[in-house]
């Protein structure tokens, strides 16, 4: 704990912005920090097939994670590059670029598209050609991918507000607010929407369902409660996209655990003492971190019971584990994409992609999965 309490102080004292921030993402990049597990030969590993790829622009030092809807994918850049592409294929059905750099994206029901800005904007844009259709203002920088269903967008801000806008005209429809921290995670923490709520996590272990109706509070729950002597060592904030898979959702805390809630009543399921820096996923029977150290962890759905532990990419800076249909997908900060078998985590195969870091969670594709790197581009991989 002290040597990681250390580490995040030599980047505070770094840092130019109103509050401190932490990046967990830049820890390792320099010569200070421990060097990422070289990587072997894998021997009689399995074909890894490069179904289509494309470039949509560099993420500079943001995430930038692109949404499937239907038979499209959206995808963004920092430069304002914004891309419908499709799905099956790759081919590009519309390119348009803003006026405006971009810190990140995308957000889409099919109908509207959303991105957002450093300095506080939302933009909307026509789904169908890209049209400039509303913009949008927001306290402070935007890190995570807005969410948009329910009549709604919303946009996340980095101190630690939920802005709901009107699809048709990005009227303000309500804000949900907490207390900022001094001390946060510099890392996307997005909201997920399900039927009438809007799930977030939050500075301080907490994850909250929010009305979709009117901005209230439904539930909170701790998925992790701070602990430590100095302020550094009690950081705890939830990171990335609460996951919902049936009547559960579950999220991630830095330094400290993986919790499920039932997600009606915001009652905890189970809990696993375990430090994540990008969330948490989940099949039917499993869920899979990648903790802050580069080990990929496989626990029990409905126990948190640990099942597995692959430790052969530490300080690798692994992506949110995606399960795919063969195998369990994790990308890395060299661009290397792994795949693990499901029920004992031993390596199946292995794809290097442009060789910038996959920080981006992949999302599902009509057969395959999706990546999108760090310098932007985008592959669809299927084992």
């Amino acid at each position: 704990m002290l040597k990681r309490a250390i580490v995040i102080a030599a980047v505070l004292l770094l840092g130019a912005c109103s509050n401190f921030s932490l990046n967990p993402g830049d820890w390792f990049g320099g010569s200070e920090g421990p060097k990422p597990t070289p990587l072997t030969p894998l021997a009689g590993g399995q074909t890894v097939r490069v179904l289509w790829s494309t470039s949509v622009g560099s993420a500079e030092g943001f995430v930038f994670t692109p949404v499937r809807v239907g038979d499209d994918v959206y995808a963004a850049a920092h430069d304002g590059s914004v891309m419908r592409i499709d799905a099956a294929s790759g081919a590009t059905r519309w390119r348009v670029s803003l006026d405006t750099r971009l810190s990140a994206g995308v957000g889409s029901d099919g109908t509207l598209v959303v991105v957002a800005t450093q300095e506080g904007e939302g933009l909307a844009l026509n789904a169908a050609d890209g049209a400039l259709r509303w913009r949008a203002r927001v306290s402070s920088e935007v890190l995570a991918a807005p969410a948009v269903g329910e009549g709604l967008a919303m946009v996340r801000s980095v101190d630690s507000r939920v802005f709901a806008f009107d699809v048709a005209d990005g009227k303000r429809r309500w804000v949900y607010q907490r207390a900022p921290s001094t001390l946060l995670i510099r890392s996307p923490a997005g909201v997920t929407l399900v039927p009438g709520l809007a799930l977030g996590g939050f500075p301080g272990g907490k994850l909250v369902g929010i009305s979709t109706a009117n901005g209230a509070g439904r539930w909170e729950g701790n998925v992790s409660l701070p602990r430590g002597a100095t302020e550094l060592e009690r950081v705890a904030d939830v990171v990335g996209e609460p996951t919902v898979l049936g009547r559960e959702v579950c999220a991630a805390a830095y330094q400290g655990r993986v919790t499920c809630f039932d997600m009606r009543t915001g009652n905890p399921v189970w809990s696993r003492e375990l430090s994540s820096v990008t969330g948490v996923s989940l099949d039917a029977r499993q869920a899979y971190v990648s903790d802050d150290q580069g080990a990929l962890h496989a626990l029990d759905r409905f126990t948190g019971r640990s099942l597995w532990k692959q430790d052969k990419l530490a300080h690798r800076q692994l992506s949110l584990p995606y399960p795919a249909e063969a195998a369990i997908a994790v990308g890395d900060l060299e661009g290397y994409v792994h795949f693990l078998a499901r029920d004992t985590g031993a390596f199946v195969a292995r794809i290097a992609t442009d060789g910038g870091a996959v920080r981006a969670a992949p999302i599902r594709l009509p057969s395959g999965f999706l990546v999108q790197t760090r310098n932007g581009g985008l592959f669809a991989l299927a084992l």
